[in-house]
């Protein structure tokens, strides 16, 4: 299967900015969609952002847009999810997903999943 590992979470102040990548290995395909999800405690797994890897289409989630841009480096087989303007709503575990082309709609139905990365904004 596919093997995805984030990384670049940590601790910033209310308004700052962060970038998480996500580099995936093992089967990968180019007709892939890549998907950005976060779970803060006590709340469901809510989707963030995604993006089709072939064309670059973006999808965002009404909550980061205008904030949160996704992106992939296909030679280095990473997606970014650059985060600006962040606020302690914010705070979460935010994972890397891969799913399968056709296989589902941009916000759900997911085929693979990181191991997550800590994000928190202090006020």
């Amino acid at each position: 299967q596919v093997q995805l590992v984030e990384s670049g979470g940590g601790l910033v102040q209310d308004g700052g900015s962060l970038r998480l990548s996500c580099a995936a290995s093992g089967r990968t395909f180019s007709s892939y969609r890549m998907g950005w999800f976060r779970q803060a405690p006590g709340k469901e797994r809510e989707f963030v952002a995604a993006i089709n890897w072939t064309s670059g289409r973006t999808y965002y989630a009404d909550s980061v847009k205008g904030r949160f841009t996704i992106s992939r480096d296909n030679a280095k087989n990473t997606v970014y999810l650059q985060m600006n303007s962040l606020k302690p709503e914010d705070t979460a575990v935010y994972y890397c997903a891969a799913q399968k082309f056709g296989s589902g709609t941009y916000y759900t139905g997911y085929d693979y999943w990181g191991q997550g990365t800590q994000v928190t904004v202090s006020s």
